[in-house]
């Protein structure tokens, strides 16, 4: 579930009905360096057990102006054992990624990479995602996000943000799924996930108004899922 802002008290109407769904709340891009409430809404997330990541678009930066070691200590000091490393938005150098994520894993933390560029114009073969994939798993990372950027328009998904299949396929035949967060934030991106790898498919970006609604997609409660999964579809 991706936080772009939220209140705290709109952190806590979220929690009320959907603490025990959401797995992870991500707190968007930069946002927790401008969000006067940060503590408090850290202090509401824990309390409910659900586990907090900062955008990796801040690790990018420290990376960019050699301040990882600042942004480390920042984490511990607010208490977080989440933590992304990307490259989607400032080019980092293959090594320096890996290296950050072996020392980050080593360090104690739970490391989500991500993979893939927001920029929507720009097109990686299918071979180059594997090989970043594998190549982050093996340095430690615990999960990777297949980039999609907030607007569901690039990386995985076409401009028009429809899935781009044959990417997606060839990832899964090379990795796990179940390895993998898919970036979703549309409903009809969601839905297709789910169908086509069941309803323990790993889906991000999931807005807070959305998260009861994936929750029903998962279920068959909704019918663009039904068919699949509440009238005796295999999962």
């Amino acid at each position: 579930m991706i936080d772009r802002g939220l209140s705290v008290a709109e952190v806590d109407s979220l929690l009320e009905v959907s603490s025990a769904i959401v797995d992870l709340a991500k707190l968007g891009w930069g946002t927790a360096v401008v969000s006067p409430n940060l503590k408090a809404k850290l202090e509401r997330y824990a309390s409910a057990g659900v586990p907090v990541v900062l955008g990796g678009t801040l690790t990018e930066i420290a990376i960019r102006q050699g301040r990882v070691e600042g942004l480390i200590a920042w984490l511990r000091e607010l208490g977080l054992r989440h933590v992304e490393v990307s490259d989607g938005t400032i080019a980092i150098e293959p090594d320096v990624k890996t290296h950050l994520i072996r020392t980050l894993a080593a360090g104690g933390f739970t490391v989500l990479s991500e993979v893939g560029s927001k920029d929507t114009d720009f097109i990686m073969p299918p071979y180059v995602w594997v090989e970043q994939i594998e190549r982050d798993l093996e340095a430690g990372a615990w999960k990777v996000i297949a980039e999609a950027r907030e607007s569901g328009t690039a990386g995985i998904y076409r401009g028009t943000g429809e899935p781009r299949t044959g990417l997606i396929e060839e990832i899964a035949h090379a990795v796990e799924p179940d390895r993998i967060i898919f970036e979703a934030p549309r409903r009809e991106q969601q839905a297709w996930l789910l169908r086509h790898f069941g309803t323990e498919c790993n889906l991000g970006n999931i807005a807070p108004a959305d998260v009861l609604s994936v929750e029903t997609l998962r279920l068959g409660l909704r019918s663009d899922t039904v068919e699949r999964f509440a009238l005796g579809g295999s999962d």
